[in-house]
């Protein structure tokens, strides 16, 4: 690893700030859907997001070359942040945002699966294995086990919403790593963002039928700007700093920092099955993810977007 690609302090700072961008989100978007509708939180988030990201994206000429991908970029777009936002954005009408943030988390779960599905057999490894069962079970923990994480009927649809985002966020690195690896990321993510923002914009005047609250708005602006736009520049500056196979770690954070602001901010109840099933998500992830090592083997390949951005 060269001087470029190493954790020294402005790494670290970086990485910190990552991981409270996206962990923040699930509480501002369960304060958000409180008067906007889902789709109206998606069309503001992105095309606000977008606008931001614009002068960027021009200054570093990344729009032409994610123009002559466009079907691959609105794909992306769609599995990335499309289908995700939407979902969130519904399920937090019912769940926590503490418990949507820990189930998004599963993403290194389901990204085993499919790996293995396209010939990665270092996902028979017994660590990785054992980190998928465990990972599996601390989800079936929080949701069925004691103290009762999450309430019946519409809540369980909400897990399984959230749990669909997990699988949708696995899928769009697969995207990224083979069909739009020569494109710029920015050039991808603002095209994707504006794409995303415009297809909502109708449905959102639809949908929306009461007047926005002045904590919502602030909320869906709060997105916007330090979910999305920001984020993202910070993330492509962890990328550059430490590279691409390290740069997503912080992703073990983020559900730490969701639970713990649903708590205090929220006053969202940590349950005994919450903090039961929660260690056991976050090992079995990182055994999942890792196959139990510390520092992961320059050959692997990761994409250099990370699976859950997103919040």
């Amino acid at each position: 690893m060269n001087d470029a690609q190493r954790f020294d302090a402005r790494a670290w700072v970086l990485f910190a700030i990552m991981a409270v961008l996206w962990g923040v989100p699930y509480l501002f978007i369960s304060i958000a859907v409180e008067s906007y509708s889902p789709a109206a939180v998606v069309a503001g988030r992105t095309l606000l997001g977008a606008l931001l990201l614009l002068p960027f994206a021009l200054r570093q000429r990344a729009l032409r070359p994610a123009f002559a991908k466009i079907g691959w970029v609105l794909l992306f777009g769609a599995i990335e942040m499309a289908g995700p936002f939407l979902l969130l954005g519904h399920a937090e009408q019912t769940l926590p945002s503490g418990l949507t943030g820990l189930l998004v988390a599963t993403v290194p779960l389901f990204a085993a699966i499919i790996a293995f599905g396209g010939g990665d057999r270092s996902v028979l490894s017994p660590a990785r294995i054992i980190g998928l069962c465990v990972g599996f079970a601390g989800v079936f923990v929080i949701v069925a086990g004691p103290g009762l994480a999450v309430p019946g009927g519409g809540g369980l649809l909400a897990v399984g919403e959230v749990l669909l985002v997990a699988v949708l966020y696995s899928i769009a690195p697969f995207v990224i790593a083979t069909k739009l690896r020569d494109v710029p990321s920015l050039g991808t993510i603002t095209l994707a963002l504006f794409a995303v923002g415009l297809f909502y914009t109708p449905i959102a005047f639809l949908t929306q039928h009461e007047v926005p609250t002045v904590p919502s708005t602030v909320a869906l602006v709060a997105l916007a700007v330090l979910c999305t736009a920001l984020a993202f520049i910070v993330f492509f500056a962890l990328i550059a700093r430490v590279g691409p196979v390290r740069a997503p770690l912080f992703t073990y954070v983020n559900p730490v920092v969701a639970i713990a602001l649903g708590a205090i901010v929220l006053g969202e109840a940590l349950t005994t099955g919450l903090l039961i099933g929660f260690p056991l998500v976050i090992l079995g992830c990182w055994l999942a993810a890792t196959g139990g090592r510390f520092r992961v083997p320059r050959g692997d390949l990761v994409a250099e977007l990370p699976a859950d951005t997103q919040r």
